[in-house]
């Protein structure tokens, strides 16, 4: 084939090699006419064939198929979590508005709500801005900023449902003093804390608490070191583990006042009997949701395959998708609050129901 090809070019004028009429010789072409030509010209750095492939062709570099800053592939794990930092921060921008607009959610327990639904709006941009720092924006400097969002704003979360748990054992435990005692003025306090040592582990990786400058010392989530991954899940399997210590005696507290209750105190007890359920739904989603990292961040480090660490972040993130639907979206007063912003007016069934007094409605 290559013959005919040659004798066919020869038939049409072009040079031809006058010592052999029998071979084929590529110098004595045209030099404008390249016999082996470069399939991808326009794309500098990319060469498909190399000096040892095609005799007397010799190239600068050798085969580079890395692709440019420009066209980097995107992780379809890193697009999930961004979607998912939407949905987070979108959930509770709504949750805020409805607590900032709404004059009679002012109690403590709705602080508290809205110190979470806050916590989880700032992991949410979170996600985003680190979908956008590793894709868009090059640098140590926003990565270590992505990375003190997410640790302080998750931190805050997971404090915040441990403060919720704590006012509602307390709203059993001192139902006649509870009111006289968890002032607002307290609750803001309480609030204030958590937000201080939020804010001092999330500046931690900045101030040189990473593994920028020793790779071997990266935990799962790069750049935090190993040893600081291993005392955030301490840290967490100790908040855990006294919510369950809290949960365990809201029940016993529960269960006892539900034998003491008349007849015609039975809302009360149904009331009662509500919060224990809720909080159920809250251990049991908090406990699937951040156990499986908290874990994976014990045992494993940055040699293990990443598809772990994706999988075990995106199910982590997935609690602060659930936090507004548990805390905020079905409290009735919130409800209201609601249907007031969208509509302007509240539906028969949620404005005949009593307002909730206690943290345990929650």
């Amino acid at each position: 084939m290559i013959l005919s090809l040659a004798a066919t070019m020869s038939s049409g004028g072009l040079p031809q090699n006058t010592t052999s009429s029998s071979t084929f010789d590529p110098s004595s072409l045209d030099p404008w006419l390249d016999p082996y030509p470069d399939p991808y010209p326009d794309l500098p750095g990319v060469n498909t064939s190399s000096s040892s492939d095609v005799p007397g062709r010799t190239h600068t570099s050798d085969l580079d198929l890395r692709p440019l800053t420009s066209q980097q592939d995107v992780s379809p794990w890193d697009v999930a979590l961004c979607v998912t930092g939407t949905l987070i921060a979108c959930e509770n921008a709504l949750v805020i508005a409805v607590l900032f607009y709404t004059p009679t959610l002012r109690a403590p327990m709705f602080i508290l709500i809205g110190s979470l639904a806050f916590a989880d709006l700032l992991a949410g941009l979170g996600l985003i801005l680190n979908f956008v720092f590793t894709y868009l924006v090059e640098g140590e400097v926003v990565t270590l900023v992505a990375t003190g969002i997410l640790i302080a704003a998750f931190s805050a979360s997971i404090l915040n449902i441990l403060a919720i748990t704590v006012d509602r054992y307390l709203s059993l435990y001192n139902a006649l003093t509870y009111h006289t005692e968890r002032t607002v003025l307290f609750t803001y306090l309480v609030v204030g804390v958590i937000w201080l040592v939020c804010l001092v582990l999330g500046v931690l990786p900045a101030l040189g608490w990473n593994c920028l400058d020793d790779q071997s010392t990266c935990s799962v989530c790069r750049p935090v070191t190993k040893s600081n991954a291993v005392a955030l899940a301490v840290f967490f399997l100790l908040v855990f583990a006294l919510m369950m210590q809290l949960y365990l005696q809201i029940c016993r507290i529960a269960f006892r006042h539900a034998q003491q209750i008349a007849v015609q105190h039975q809302f009360l007890a149904i009331s009662t009997t509500k919060g224990v359920q809720t909080l159920s739904v809250i251990l049991c989603a908090f406990a699937m949701c951040w156990l499986p990292f908290a874990m994976y961040s014990i045992v494993a480090d940055s040699s293990y395959p990443i598809i772990y660490t994706y999988s075990t972040v995106l199910l982590a993130a997935c609690n602060s998708v659930i936090n507004p639907i548990i805390y905020a979206f079905r409290n009735p007063d919130i409800q209201k609050g609601l249907w007031l912003a969208c509509c302007g007016c509240v539906p028969s069934n949620l404005s005949l129901r009593p307002r909730a007094r206690t943290s345990s409605d929650v």
